[in-house]
């Protein structure tokens, strides 16, 4: 699929009031040509509190053939300022930038009925999140195999998008912020797919940034230095990537928020882009003396090879983490090859299946996750994945 970076304003007005009834495969939503390919959207996948809109799309070539494959496109929310206009512009072109085979790749935007559409690679498999709640539907999580190789390749493209520097060799300096299970596919061969650099800061220069007020991203995965506005490094996303670890391993979320104060006093207002999946404040205070103690607590029925990378990558001081995504990779792939030799793409496929097909029999008797962090269950497209398995 060629890549299309066309720049289209993106309107001020506000965004159409959406169709009444979502689209299905019987029933699809024209959408808009690029390139002489024509979009049309079979299902809404996700609905955001910004307004942001998530479709399965199919394609059509100009003699009116279905294409093979299908595609994402995210209706993006229409920014309110010039300052949240400019952000949206250099967001995707920091999108375009990235080319990795462990990062969901951008094609084209689009602006079509007054808002910016964003049409992306497809991922025909579970989110994270799916397969956590899967786990817990069935009484048990992924294997230590399967979480050693996913957190191996999303490090990987991590490290990637860390890396990244301009045509002049000029670091972009791009932290994701917002690593979580709802951000991460596996692919029907077992590959692994980091989507949704929407909240990624960047160090290019003239770039506008986030009000010093305003956190963006989940904060249940953020770094303790990120909710305290400190300097972001590669480290503050070894911390989120931590923390979604924890939760593939466990099946749990490891903090719990339950009995932390709601406000304590002197402490300077913050405030959120979405509802996050844990109360701000609640999380500031937690993260503020989060220590190995409650790692350790969170972690102590694993092996000693996870617990040992995960306490590393869990340190409240940055400088006591593992110092780049690459040095969490290199642990984690030698922790695999030694304790599961030649798990690989076809051994994590076959595992998502499995996970699906035991956590599905049971998602109508359990609640799905703790905390209301995960109550949608499998998506359609994720069954529908699953079913050609």
């Amino acid at each position: 699929m060629p890549t299309s970076t066309t720049d289209a304003p993106v309107s001020t007005r506000p965004a159409p009031r959406r169709n009444a009834f979502p689209p299905t495969p019987d029933k699809p939503r024209p959408l808009f040509t690029v390139d002489g390919i024509r979009y049309e959207a079979i299902r809404e996948l996700m609905l955001m509190q910004t307004g942001e809109q998530l479709l399965l799309a199919r394609r059509y070539s100009e003699k009116g053939d279905a294409l093979p494959g299908l595609c994402f496109v995210r209706r993006l929310a229409n920014p309110s300022t010039f300052m949240r206009r400019t952000r949206l512009g250099e967001e995707i072109q920091l999108a375009f930038r990235l080319r990795h085979p462990v990062i969901a790749q951008v094609f084209h935007r689009k602006v079509h009925l007054d808002a910016l559409h964003v049409v992306m690679e497809c991922v025909e498999g579970p989110s994270l999140e799916t397969l956590v709640s899967a786990g817990v539907a069935r009484g048990r999580p992924v294997s230590e195999a399967f979480a050693l190789y996913v957190g191996a390749e999303l490090a990987e493209a991590l490290h990637h998008a860390h890396t990244l520097t301009r045509e002049d060799g000029q670091p972009l300096g791009i932290i994701h912020r917002d690593v979580n299970p709802r951000h991460v596919y596996v692919g029907a061969h077992g590959e692994v797919k980091l989507m949704n650099f929407g909240a990624a800061y960047s160090l290019v220069i003239e770039r506008e940034e986030s009000p010093a007020s305003l956190v963006r991203g989940d904060v249940a995965y953020a770094s303790p230095e990120y909710l305290e506005r400190q300097p972001l490094t590669p480290r503050s996303d070894v911390f989120s990537l931590g923390v979604l670890l924890v939760e593939l391993f466990t099946g749990k979320h490891p903090f719990d928020v339950e009995d932390v104060p709601r406000r304590p006093p002197g402490l300077a207002p913050l405030h959120t882009e979405i509802t996050p999946s844990l109360p701000l404040t609640q999380m500031r205070v937690l993260l503020a003396s989060f220590g190995p103690e409650e790692v350790e607590a969170a972690v102590e029925m694993l092996s000693p090879d996870v617990k040992e990378l995960l306490h590393a990558a869990l340190r409240a001081n940055p400088d006591e983490r593992f110092a780049t995504a690459e040095a969490l990779r290199d642990v984690m792939r030698v922790a695999l090859a030694r304790r599961h030799p030649g798990y690989g793409r076809q051994e994590a496929a076959a595992e998502w299946a499995r996970v699906l097909a035991e956590g599905s029999v049971l998602r109508d008797a359990v609640e799905f996750g703790e905390g209301g962090l995960f109550q949608e269950g499998l998506e359609a497209h994720e069954l529908d994945a699953l079913g050609r398995k």
